[in-house]
């Protein structure tokens, strides 16, 4: 049970900081393609949104070439700041936050261009500068989609398997999450440890669905 328990809290952590990640960077990029007309937006857009569809090991292994030390991003962090991704936590948090930014992404985007123009114009008539009109009327006509992509991005940064396997391993207590605790307790035969792995992921993910359904934009607009 205590092994449950602790899987639990690193999926946890590295599901929380690989949402604040995604959240940041979704937020942002949506805003951009949502407002700046520009050639290449659409082939952006598309590989944006690859990691949603890419098989996770093979995402896994693009990061693998990646980070890994022979690589010259790789060496350049290990060189220059000392970090080694690979085989760590914070390496499962890159690799969620990778899989879990075109959950942000898609939302945050269709929430700004859903966003009433005319209101932005208004506070532009009143004189108020960009950035406030950003924080004081555009987020807030439109944090309702982002927050339901962002609970959407949780639950798929907590269950995520394959890349985070491929690139941070399944070394218990340190880079072990709750889904890849799952597959080592069936491969040994652990039958009571996987059932109660899979009843804790799963009251967690319908605990997060149900949220982020109650906050979807369609449902609110239909109130």
């Amino acid at each position: 049970m205590e092994q449950a328990w602790i899987a639990l809290a690193l999926s946890l952590k590295v599901a929380g900081f690989a949402t604040v990640i995604s959240l940041i960077l979704g937020t942002a990029t949506g805003f951009l393609l949502a407002r700046v007309r520009f050639p290449g937006r659409d082939l952006l857009d598309t590989l944006l949104t690859l990691p949603m569809v890419l098989p996770p090991t093979v995402l896994g292994y693009y990061l693998l070439v990646l980070l890994g030390r022979r690589s010259a991003f790789g060496a350049w962090l290990q060189d220059t700041f000392g970090i080694s991704l690979i085989f760590t936590w914070q390496g499962a948090v890159v690799a969620a936050a990778i899989v879990a930014f075109p959950l942000v992404f898609k939302p945050a985007r269709a929430a700004f261009e859903g966003v009433d123009g005319q209101l932005e114009n208004a506070a532009r008539v009143l004189g108020v500068s960009e950035l406030a009109i950003f924080f004081r009327v555009t987020l807030p006509l439109a944090w309702r989609g982002i927050l339901a992509g962002v609970l959407l991005a949780f639950a798929r940064a907590l269950g995520e398997f394959g890349a985070t396997l491929m690139v941070a391993g399944s070394i218990p207590g340190k880079t072990q999450t709750l889904s890849i605790a799952v597959y080592e307790a069936v491969q040994a035969g652990q039958d009571d440890v996987a059932n109660t792995l899979v009843l804790i992921t799963s009251l967690v993910c319908v605990t997060v669905l149900l949220a982020a359904g109650r906050l979807a934009p369609g449902r609110i607009a239909n109130r």
